[in-house]
């Protein structure tokens, strides 16, 4: 990975957030509402070259018990690079060093992206269990 991309802990701007989902092929999602999301993050990281968003993902969840990692997304100028592994590997050194023990944590993985998840511990959950969602639109 080239020297200008330098993980940094803090949330983007919410339309530079917005931009990026849709630039890496992941759903819109509302300004107002990506402002107050990213607001809420346990953890966030983003890559930048130069002053450009080129990647970003988070934790969010409940403190405690639960967390959810969401929002890896790769700009795709950028992609083949490496940089969607720094991303979990700075995620994962969170959860293994600042999350309470015995914490669950959760993603839903658009494939082929479940790869890159199981190569950071992630299993599958069927057949015991499947994920689901419902969307207000």
């Amino acid at each position: 990975m080239s020297s200008n991309f330098e993980a940094i802990f803090e949330a983007p701007s919410a339309k530079e957030y917005v931009d990026l989902r849709v630039a890496a092929g992941l759903s819109p999602k509302e300004i107002e509402a990506s402002s107050i999301g990213l607001s809420n993050s346990v953890h966030v990281v983003t890559f930048r070259d130069q002053s450009k968003l080129i990647g970003m993902g988070r934790i969010i969840g409940d403190g405690g018990c639960f967390f959810q990692i969401v929002d890896i997304a790769v700009d795709p100028e950028y992609q083949g690079k490496g940089i969607g592994n720094h991303i979990m590997s700075e995620l994962t050194n969170f959860i293994e060093n600042k999350l309470p023990k015995g914490a669950y944590i959760s993603l839903i993985a658009d494939l082929p992206a479940d790869g890159l998840y199981e190569k950071f511990g992630f299993d599958y959950t069927a057949p015991k269990s499947v994920g689901m969602y419902r969307a207000i639109r």
